[in-house]
């Protein structure tokens, strides 16, 4: 994807926040390995239709078969050659819209890419999983961190929104309002062409081009109920995991607010790692209360 911008670091940039409601809906097709070996293998059947998902699962439809091509609509149409070119790329998500096909990636700087699941695609930055995604698809699990401190009517902080998994599911959940801040402009640039990312750009969400580190320093005092906190690695955002910044997520929360706090690495969660029981001691030092490990979800919940 050429058209992507590189991430700036968030050490090197004072971005100022920039907010943005506008949808990114795509007329496009989305193909994986998959769904290319279905079109493929009913090629050599002699079949004249055959009934795949051409946005990752989403949905289901029935397309012709013609003359070794697939008829997606009147303009655009898969032949053999890319069919095959996509079969070859079992961790590659491919696009088409207006005949260009693209990879749905960025190698800039660093190599970020979307990934296929069953479900909905994961995000992967230089060979590393954005999401949790053994055993459950990356929508689910953030479905599943954000039932864990959102409740009907209340307005949420998700912190590193990346492909809005989290937002979408806060919303879902009855969530009044988010504001979901999320840094990279690659990212950002991705998500715009996942179809499972499309519901943030609609009603009830607030998107926000900022360092999450810089912006929450001008947000209110006590204006959420609850926050969704699920930042990079330690090693690319070390800053977001300390004292400081959890002070600023504890002024931020209403009374009796609660927050989720994604840390990664389930093994080292389920014995208690050094790592995650200073996340947790740092918490408590930044005034939150009933510091818990929810080690499914690799994480932490605290209370205002």
């Amino acid at each position: 994807m050429k058209s992507l911008m590189p991430e700036k670091n968030s050490k090197e940039l004072s971005i100022s926040p920039r907010t943005s409601n506008v949808k990114s809906t795509y007329s496009g097709y989305w193909f994986s390995a998959g769904t290319a070996r279905q079109v493929l293998e009913a090629m050599d059947r002699g079949e004249l239709h055959v009934d795949i998902s051409v946005d990752l699962n989403l949905s289901q439809g029935r397309f012709a078969i013609s003359d070794d091509e697939l008829i997606l609509d009147g303009d655009e149409r898969l032949g053999r050659v890319d069919l095959r070119k996509i079969e070859g790329k079992e961790n590659r998500i491919f696009f088409l819209e207006d005949g260009r096909l693209e990879v749905l990636e960025d190698r800039t700087h660093g190599y970020y890419k979307l990934v296929p699941t069953d479900q909905a695609p994961l995000l992967e930055i230089s060979g590393v999983k954005m999401h949790i995604a053994k055993g459950v698809n990356p929508f689910e699990s953030a479905g599943q961190m954000a039932a864990q401190v959102v409740r009907k009517g209340a307005r949420v902080l998700d912190t590193c929104s990346g492909l809005g998994y989290a937002a979408s599911a806060a919303l879902k959940l009855g969530a009044l309002e988010v504001v979901s801040v999320e840094l990279s402009e690659t990212v950002i640039a991705l998500r715009r062409k996942n179809p499972w990312s499309q519901r943030i750009f609609g009603s009830g969400i607030q998107l926000v081009h900022a360092d999450v580190d810089d912006y929450i320093r001008d947000l209110p005092t006590q204006s959420f109920d609850a926050v969704i906190h699920d930042p990079p690695r330690f090693s690319l955002a070390g800053e977001l995991y300390g004292e400081s910044f959890y002070r600023e997520l504890y002024r931020v929360l209403k009374r009796r607010g609660t927050l989720f706090h994604y840390t990664g690495n389930p093994q080292l969660l389920k014995r208690g790692s050094g790592f995650v029981d200073r996340a947790a001691r740092r918490l408590k030092l930044a005034g939150f209360t009933k510091v818990e490990k929810v080690s499914e979800l690799m994480g932490l919940t605290a209370k205002k």
